[in-house]
């Protein structure tokens, strides 16, 4: 054959080559956006995908940048997108598709379609939503009893190994106000009854000087058996006996709940942050308003930090509109 037809045989095959492989390619961009629908489907967040561009529109889709948009969240929210639903998820998620930015077209689809940002609300800042706590089957007509009954002589986790005695809680089953703590000391082991030692009484005289007493309010912690030398408890105990402490707080249905130290309150905001990062603040947990302050085994240790408390404190009794005892 000549050299010149060859040549332009060539050619024509390598641009026909090309063409099959953008073909493909799309085909396969798309096979995947499907594939990742359907996951969707199968987590229960088909919704958010199925309002995304459609899928015909793919192909037309450019490489280019999108400029982002801020975004007003709370400190103790943060933002959850596919990669991380599917690292959590069981089962490997189908394969994200990348470089995928909207058309002009579907970008004035989807301006017309969203609604102007709102300004940033005034209420109170939202907690992170407790994993724990929403995988919780709440239990029809639960009460403190049955819940008692269903931790029985517990040997879940390995703190039950140096106990004397679970420490479930103690106080007013219908109280206003819950004080949560990490866990049992030597005297609550041996008592079982949470807050006994010196650090529990300064928090009865904490209520009192709030003009309240013990049997006024319910005073539970974290774990109910006591961590060896009062360390903190470990992850797997707290994963382990938490879910006690979610069910006496859904029974109780109390109007404040403060959180006694960085271990109730981490467990209870599913946060890593120290308790100086958002002691005093306000946090919604399932219909209670949930506030963090110094653990009172911390306020003998550092008795200046009480009048830290004190301003906590007098937050929590303007919610409950109560006055201060008078001396």
């Amino acid at each position: 054959m000549d050299p010149a037809k060859r040549a332009s045989v060539g050619a024509r095959s390598e641009i026909c080559g090309e063409m099959r492989g953008e073909v493909s390619g799309d085909a396969r961009l798309e096979e995947q956006v499907k594939d990742w629908l359907r996951y969707g489907e199968d987590l229960g967040i088909g919704p958010y995908y199925r309002d995304r561009a459609p899928l015909h529109g793919i192909s037309e889709l450019a490489a280019a940048p999108v400029q982002a948009q801020p975004v007003a969240t709370s400190s103790a929210t943060s933002a959850v997108i596919p990669n991380t639903m599917a690292a959590s998820a069981s089962g490997r998620a189908p394969a994200i598709p990348a470089n995928v930015a909207p058309s002009a077209a579907q970008k004035s689809v989807t301006a017309a379609r969203t609604p102007p940002a709102a300004p940033a609300a005034t209420i109170l800042p939202a907690a992170a939503a407790p994993s724990l706590f929403e995988s919780l089957d709440r239990i029809a007509d639960d009460t403190l009893p049955r819940i008692r009954e269903d931790i029985g002589d517990c040997t879940r986790c390995k703190l039950h190994k140096g106990r004397t005695n679970i420490v479930f809680g103690v106080g007013n089953p219908k109280a206003e106000l819950v004080f949560v703590g990490e866990g049992p000391g030597h005297d609550e082991d041996l008592k079982g009854e949470p807050f006994v030692g010196r650090a529990g009484r300064l928090l009865t005289d904490m209520i009192k000087a709030m003009g309240l007493q013990r049997e006024d309010v319910y005073i539970a912690n974290v774990v109910k058996c006591r961590p060896p030398e009062n360390r903190l408890p470990e992850k797997d105990e707290i994963a382990t006996c938490s879910p006690y402490l979610l069910r006496q707080l859904e029974v109780i249905r109390p109007k404040v709940i403060c959180c006694l130290g960085s271990c109730a309150s981490q467990t209870l905001l599913q946060t890593t942050q120290g308790i100086s990062k958002f002691r005093g603040e306000w946090f919604d947990f399932r219909g209670a308003k949930l506030i963090a302050t110094y653990h009172p085994a911390y306020l003998l240790r550092n008795p200046p930090a009480k009048s830290e408390v004190w301003k906590d404190l007098q937050k929590v009794m303007a919610v409950l509109g109560l006055q201060p005892r008078k001396r």
